[in-house]
């Protein structure tokens, strides 16, 4: 059970989503992503800027990690918890696991890429990996999180 309440995962949800929409800006896919740091605070952001940086590695969830390890000095967010929009991918799966996230928390699932337990594969819970996450809490305002991402491609359909 999360020491985190359904009102704090839900303000936090929110600023990922004001985040995410930051990305329409450059035309990328509105993700964002938060790094909560254990005393509660917001140590780093990020939304997806593949497109603006002309880069494959350019996730919300990498551009937040980079940050927060930036603010705190240190490669390991030990004890941290990531708030995104959209659940990971197996990229962002391996960075997260990598980093030291303790709590994941997601909004809409991916059922197609989803590596968080959502969609097709759950590594950030892998027991043959090295490095996994204790806690995992998805569907976090998934309605909001997925009406963002349904509006981002059906304008792209419409143009």
């Amino acid at each position: 059970m999360s020491p985190h309440s359904r009102e704090q995962l839900d303000a936090w949800m929110s600023r990922a989503l004001e985040v995410a929409r930051e990305a329409l800006t450059s035309g990328d896919v509105p993700v964002g992503a938060l790094v909560i740091s254990p005393d509660g605070d917001v140590v780093g952001e990020g939304y997806n800027t593949r497109e603006r940086d002309r880069s494959p590695v350019g996730h919300a969830e990498i551009n937040a990690l980079t940050a927060a390890a930036q603010t705190l000095d240190d490669n390991r967010l030990d004890g941290c918890t990531l708030v995104v929009t959209l659940e990971p991918c197996v990229m962002c799966a391996g960075s997260i696991g990598q980093a030291g996230i303790s709590t994941l928390v997601y909004g809409a699932a991916d059922e197609k890429a989803g590596a968080a337990g959502g969609g097709p594969h759950d590594l950030v819970r892998d027991r043959s990996l090295p490095h996994r996450v204790d806690e995992v809490i998805g569907g976090v305002k998934a309605a909001e999180c997925s009406a963002l991402l349904v509006d981002f491609f059906k304008t792209l359909r419409d143009q």
